[in-house]
């Protein structure tokens, strides 16, 4: 029974487009651990910045995402072949760009998005090559929230503005409106060699 209700779980996810490929009970226990990690991520992530706009606002806020984003990545990247990370097409870090795989998700993220899906719930998975080496792959959507519009909006402030392009220059990540997609959180694991 409880073998049915796995593929039936993992049927559903690659009947909807959310989850791909062939490697069922493997690949639905590396989604379900990696849907905790970006959890884990984005709560952390989001509390690290509503606390740094309350202490000094938007231009505050900004230094988390400098400094305090990828240590939480690294932080969640402890296990030996785990990476995780955020990427997106409008890239404000330039180490945050993404590679031919995530590209190509961002953008069916992006052509399901303007289907009229919801961002919240977008969401890919797959056994893929990353480096040259099979890795399950994961990807969760980043949809614009009240707390990115001081810095990702498009109503940004001089002063906000002016520290983003001293930190980032050549930035691309503003103009976004509440609900867009930002860009989406990435998780990979290397499938250890036979």
């Amino acid at each position: 029974m409880r073998r049915l209700i796995l593929f039936c779980a993992v049927t559903s996810l690659l009947m909807s487009g959310h989850v791909t490929a062939a490697e069922g009970p493997e690949l639905e226990a590396f989604v379900k651990e990696s849907r905790q990690m970006v959890q884990a991520f984005a709560r952390s992530l989001k509390g690290e910045l509503q606390a740094a706009i309350k202490e000094g606002g938007p231009r505050h806020a900004i230094s988390v995402c400098k400094l305090t984003a990828p240590q939480i990545a690294r932080d969640m990247s402890d296990r030996p072949g785990w990476t995780v990370g955020r990427t997106s097409h409008k890239l404000r870090n330039p180490e945050n760009a993404p590679d031919a795989w995530e590209a190509a998700v961002l953008d069916s993220f992006l052509e399901r998005a303007a289907a009229g899906q919801d961002p919240k719930g977008l969401e890919t998975a797959e056994l893929a090559e990353a480096d040259g080496r099979k890795a399950y792959r994961y990807m969760k959507a980043i949809p614009v929230q009240k707390v990115c519009l001081g810095c990702h909006g498009s109503g940004i402030k001089a002063e906000v503005r002016e520290r983003i392009e001293a930190l980032y220059p050549g930035d691309q990540a503003t103009g976004f409106e509440l609900g867009d997609l930002r860009g989406a959180f990435t998780v990979t694991k290397t499938v250890a060699d036979p």
